[in-house]
């Protein structure tokens, strides 16, 4: 099961990072993403990238990119500071796609619709993108301001792979996927056709359902009824990860997965 799906791993200094990398091989999880948040940004990433394209080239890594957190005094520096990574991706990271996020509080001309914009006129389309959609937008307003920048992402002919947001209501993932594959489907030339879905995941447990209800996360709905009980957000899981896999979305498991006991727990997860 693990071959088939991603796994999101975040730490502190590269002890932790080393640690956390060797415990995934052991267990044979190739594919990582690795976040752009907290000390995850800046210099420290870019060391990161460095550290892990020449101790574990092997590796199968995504970074994510977020324009929030990689501002750098103004837009122009922050812009050439973006493009520099891009070729240090290319140089450690064997050019795969990096994941672009505006962030929580997105910046004015300096977020992923306006860097994709810029780039048409710096590098090569062969170049490719992850970008986010969250198909949890409940306003119909809010929908259709995420549906409409979702397709000016896509319009760009950058953008490889949608990164779906977490949330509990299936039936309103239903709607949006269907939204996305008319989409891409009927879409004109400008958008290219083989994109890669991937689905964020969060395996339950008291830790995780407490953590939330005190501090909710921008941008993530999960309903009382998966708030309210470890049998039922259990459940709700299981039918998102069965949806996702029906519909050849890869799963990104972004619940920590570096002690025996997590990885055990995620096993007995996928296995029920």
């Amino acid at each position: 099961m693990f071959n088939n799906i991603r796994v999101e791993i975040s730490f502190k200094d590269f002890e932790q990072l080393k640690k956390k990398l060797d415990f995934c091989l052991n267990k044979n999880i190739y594919k990582l993403n690795i976040p752009c948040k907290g000390n995850i940004k800046k210099d420290f990433l870019v060391e990161v990238v460095k550290f892990i394209g020449v101790k574990y080239k092997h590796l199968d890594v995504i970074y994510h990119y977020s324009f929030y957190h990689q501002f750098h005094k103004n837009n122009s520096l922050s812009y050439q500071m973006f493009l520099e990574f891009l070729e240090l991706n290319k140089l450690y990271n064997r050019g795969n796609e990096i994941l672009l996020v505006s962030g929580s509080k997105k910046r004015d001309q300096f977020d992923v619709l306006s860097i994709l914009e810029n780039l048409k006129l710096d590098i090569s389309k062969k170049f490719k993108f992850g970008v986010a959609f969250n198909p949890y937008s409940f306003n119909d307003i809010d929908c259709t301001i995420e549906r409409s920048r979702l397709i000016d992402k896509l319009n760009s002919y950058f953008v490889q792979s949608i990164w779906l947001q977490s949330g509990s209501e299936i039936n309103q993932l239903s709607k949006e996927i269907n939204f996305l594959n008319k989409i891409i489907v009927n879409s004109k030339q400008s958008i290219d056709k083989d994109i890669h879905l991937y689905g964020s995941l969060f395996i339950p447990s008291k830790q995780f359902l407490a953590r939330f209800k005190f501090r909710p996360w921008k941008g993530v709905y999960l309903s009382n009824k998966y708030l309210n009980s470890l049998e039922e957000s259990e459940k709700i899981t299981k039918n998102i990860l069965d949806f996702y896999l029906k519909n050849n979305i890869i799963p990104l498991v972004e619940t920590e997965l570096s002690t025996e006991k997590q990885f055990a727990n995620a096993q007995n997860f996928f296995d029920l």
